[in-house]
Formats: C-alpha cells, structure tokens, sequence
C-alpha cells in the first residue's frame, strides 16, 4: 500500500518533533521528502568508540612446577595463557585532550586498553581514573583530528524524548537504535551503588556498555550502562547514567585522579503511609525523612534535626532517599547545598555544607567485628540503639542485609546504647552475630554469618 507522501511527511513530522527538523534532508534521491537521523549521525558517530581490552589469564598452577612442564616438554615461555579481549563502547568528550569516558566495568581488571575510532585507527589508552560506585571510568588517547560529542542537559530531560543509543554491541562494530525515554530517575535495582537511570527501549545489548546515549540534536544525554533480561535477551528495558550525573565523577577524576565524595551526616528512610499519618502530612506528600544527625556533622551545624522532611535540594525535588543520596553523591566536599525542609508543617530553607566522608573504608568503625567490616554507627538521639548511617561498598557490612536507617537496639539479646556496648555484646561469638533490628517502624532479628 503507498501512503500520500504529503501525508507521509505529516506523520513524520509528528513522530519526530520540531526539534529533530533541523537534522531531517529535504528529499531523496526520487526527489520525495523523507525524514533520517543520517544528518545528526554523520556528525556524531565518529565520536563514539570501541573499546578493547586485554587482561592475562592466571596461570594454571601446575604450569608453576619444573617437573611437569619437562614431563609435556612445555617450553618456559608458554606458562602463560594467550590474553583475553572483551569489547565495550566509549564516547570522546573532549577531542583536544582525547579524554574518553566509559563504564568502568568495562575495563575492570585490564592490563591494556584499546580505543578503536570508526576510521579504523586504533591507539593504547591511558586509565586515568574511575568511580566504581558510579560505574564511570576515564581515558586518555594521545591522538589528533578526532571527533567529540557535545553535552546536554540531562536533567532537562523528559519521559517520551526520543533518543538514539550507538555502541558496539556483540562485537558488530558500531550499531545504531532508536526509542524514546521510557522513564527517569530509576534507582534500587543494585546494578551500581549510585543509581539514578534513565530507563529506554531504544535497544541496548552486550557491547553497548560504555557507549552514547543522545537526544536528536546529536548531544550526550547518558552513558549506556545495563539491560533487564530475565530472558537473557533485550526486552526494551534498558539504562544508562545521566550525562550530568557522570560528569560529576569525570570532573573529579580530571581534577583528582578519583571521586572524593562527602556525606551530609544523615541517616534517612523513604515515606510510608504510617509516617505520612504519624507526621501529620498531607495525601502524596513527597520527601524524605531524616531519622538521625550525627553530632559534630555537617548536618548538624546546619539545624537539621531527626524528623525533618527534606522535600528538595537546590530547588530539584527528591522523592525517595535514593534520588537524596544521589544528590549529595554528585556534590564535592565543601559544596554549599540549599535544603528545602518540612519541620512540624513549616517551610524552611537551609544552607548545608558537604562534609567529608568519615568511616566509610573497609574498617568501618574502629574495632568493629569482621562480619560488620564497612558500617557506619552513629548515636540515635531520640531512643535506645545505634543508626546505621551508612555502608561502604563491597565490604561485608554491604552483604550483612543492613541498611542505612536501620536502628540496631540489641546484639546477641544485649541492649546497645553506644558503639563500646555493641562490641562487648558481639566479641562473644565470633562465627555469627544476632542483631535485634528496629525498620520503618517494625523490629526483627538478623543472623550475621
């Protein structure tokens, strides 16, 4: 069936939108008006890279022994295994400096890392650093005459944009698909330990990691990072970081050689019904609750206190502890915030400097038991226990099923008051601990093992 071209370019001008006009071509080769991405493409495909790296298998420990290796006549230089390549995308951001941004996991582990332009030249990069909480990692290529993306404004960003992700997926080489944002702000699903996703069905598959996500203008609006397939397969639910999300952590790594992130000294929980009725606020409220400060925090010197509803953050709304945490997440020690808060109904504005991080390394607090390694405890100020303010990544206390905003009122039928309590209660036993947890006002026990 042929459509009218008149009203072929009716319906296209209306599934692209009054921004993407600028990119479309007047005709084809048959002198018909048709719309294409191919303008906006051709500008920014060469900034988008493929990534290869290369990592040296661990030997095979019989490899080690003298007698076996002259048993099979192994000669001395193949004890070790050829290296592995993976394939993973990148985006140039700064063609001057041949900066390149990808995900971390995607050169996680290498001994090398190759940059791959479209016009086949290949260069060695340079790691200059990476934020592993955020999934970001930051390279150097020492080479002239390359292409870079421009940034968007990610927070500007709305449900229904159309967008276009490039990457090298499955090892193809560079592959372009379309969608539309889906949905934004997605967070709690553990892929990374600062999640804040714009989620797409514009097809994102292996080798698409670390690859561009733009709008039609052909500006950086995210950074590829995951898929949902519980099918193993892409079901069009995809996500990638928001671009200003990610240029908070290559903004420090240039400047730094690494994220240094603040804290507040808070610890917070997201709104249930019970505390909307418990706190007297209104049907939909939105916010977030501050159960604890820490004395001498940050948090503290500003006149925040356990019960505030924190309802926004430079003007920019935060609906659940997540989106907060990731606020503050993207802020650098001595930041100045402006904190908009609900205290007993009433409005208030405060000013809260970013504090550095305190407690957060693999030692947690000193002289914590082995199973707690990584916790942060801070004196509840309102009832008996300890707050668990907050977990450092990748330690036990992060695989113990605490959460920051939990109260722990007692270890091994102990009633704790202070951090001195609870290590006397838990260097009992040292193969477990039974913690007596209070949470969104309920109480349970944990075993920790």
């Amino acid at each position: 069936m042929k459509i009218p071209s008149a009203l072929f370019v009716l319906a296209a001008s209306l599934f692209l939108g009054a921004q993407a006009q600028a990119v479309l071509p007047n005709t084809d080769t048959q002198g018909d008006a048709l719309p294409s991405l191919a303008p906006m493409l051709e500008k920014v495909n060469p900034a988008v890279v493929n990534i290869a790296t290369f990592s040296a298998r661990e030997n095979n420990p019989l490899l080690n022994d003298p007698a076996f290796r002259r048993f099979f006549n192994i000669p001395e230089h193949q004890q070790r295994q050829p290296k592995q390549q993976s394939a993973g995308s990148g985006v140039i951001i700064d063609s001057g400096e041949g900066t390149v941004v990808t995900n971390f996991h995607v050169i996680k582990g290498a001994d090398e890392i190759q940059v791959i332009l479209t016009d086949g030249r290949n260069f060695k990069a340079k790691l200059l650093g990476s934020d592993p909480e955020a999934d970001i990692a930051v390279l150097k290529i020492e080479a002239k005459n390359i292409s870079q993306a421009p940034l968007a404004n990610s927070d500007k960003l709305r449900v229904g944009d159309f967008v276009v992700a490039i990457g090298n997926p499955f090892g193809l080489g560079q592959t372009v698909t379309t969608g539309i944002v889906s949905a934004l702000g997605r967070s709690g699903l553990g892929i990374e330990g600062y999640e804040d996703f714009i989620q797409t069905d514009a097809s994102i598959n292996p080798g698409n990691s670390g690859g561009a996500l733009v709008n039609l203008r052909g500006e950086l609006i995210g950074i590829n990072t995951a898929i949902l397939a519980p099918t193993g397969g892409n079901i069009g639910i995809g996500f990638a970081i928001p671009i200003n999300m990610a240029k908070a952590s290559i903004d420090q790594i240039l400047k730094h050689g690494e994220v240094k992130r603040g804290q507040l000294g808070v610890s917070i929980q997201d709104i249930t019904p019970q505390l909307q009725a418990a706190f007297d606020l209104k049907n939909g409220q939105k916010g977030v609750l501050i159960t604890g400060v820490g004395e001498g925090s940050e948090a503290e010197k500003s006149g925040l206190q356990p019960g505030d509803l924190v309802t926004a953050i430079d003007d920019k709304e935060v609906a659940s502890a997540a989106a907060l945490r990731n606020q503050i997440g993207i802020r650098a020690v001595g930041d100045k915030i402006k904190m908009h808060i609900l205290r007993d109904g009433k409005e208030k504005t405060l000013s809260v400097e970013v504090g550095k991080t305190q407690g957060l390394d693999a030692k947690g607090n000193t002289g914590m038991h082995r199973l707690l390694a990584g916790i942060k405890l801070e004196k509840n100020p309102s009832v008996r226990g300890l707050i668990v303010s907050a977990i450092a990544p990748n330690t036990p206390a992060a695989q113990s099923g605490l959460e920051p905003g939990d109260v722990i009122v007692s270890a091994n039928r102990q009633a704790v008051d202070s951090i001195k309590h609870l290590e006397q209660a838990i260097t009992r036993d040292n193969s477990k601990i039974l913690l007596q947890i209070n949470r969104d006002g309920g109480s349970f026990f944990l075993v920790i093992q």
